[in-house]
């Protein structure tokens, strides 16, 4: 039965407008018209590519929760800032941006946890690893509100049926945004499946 399924379709990004001249760029609304619910916000290849900042992420995610859609924060490191122990102060910055432009709406969305050296490289952040910056997230969205402390939070970095399991099992990770590995259905759907079994 159609209605009863929990698959739900979502968009790679948004405009941080509701509506206007922007030619080329597709409005929260548009999106919502078309049966859409959920949208990346600050996906790192938006960061990277299109100069994107956290306050602009912030707009956006603003606009996605406007016209009824639940936005997708992605926050990251690079590689060169986890090797200079800057992880905790670079992801930190780019949540806080989010929190002070939503305030109690950060409630309403989900957080995305994608170490940008582990996208497309075949390279995976630890569980330890994942875990322990997904531990402070959840630290900070909890002194955002009771509520916050309950956002689902995602890890996206090369997820593989292979380590999905142990990545799932960590304390505050609730499932995976997954990349390259969901074009595969075989792959897909083992991950699925290491998310379905439960720590």
């Amino acid at each position: 039965m159609l209605g009863a399924s929990r698959v739900a379709w979502g968009a790679q990004d948004v405009s941080a407008h509701r509506q206007g001249a922007y030619t080329g760029e597709v409005s929260a609304g548009m999106l919502h018209d078309f049966g859409c619910r959920f949208v990346l916000a600050g996906h790192s290849e938006r960061r990277q590519y299109h100069g994107e900042s956290s306050e602009l992420v912030a707009q956006k995610a603003e606009a996605a929760l406007g016209a009824g859609l639940t936005p997708i924060i992605c926050v990251g490191e690079t590689l060169a800032e986890r090797e200079a122990e800057r992880t905790a102060e670079v992801v930190l910055a780019q949540l806080d941006a989010a929190i002070a432009r939503l305030g109690g709406d950060i409630a309403r969305t989900v957080v995305a946890y994608e170490p940008v050296w582990a996208i497309g490289t075949g390279r995976t952040a630890s569980p330890e690893q994942a875990q322990d910056v997904h531990r402070m997230l959840r630290e900070r969205l909890g002194e955002a509100g009771q509520a916050a402390g309950d956002v689902t939070l995602l890890y996206g970095g090369s997820v593989k049926a292979d380590n999905a399991g142990k990545l799932f099992a960590c304390a505050d990770i609730d499932g995976g945004l997954v990349g390259g590995a969901s074009l595969n259905a075989v792959e897909f759907l083992a991950i699925c499946g290491e998310l379905a079994a439960g720590p």
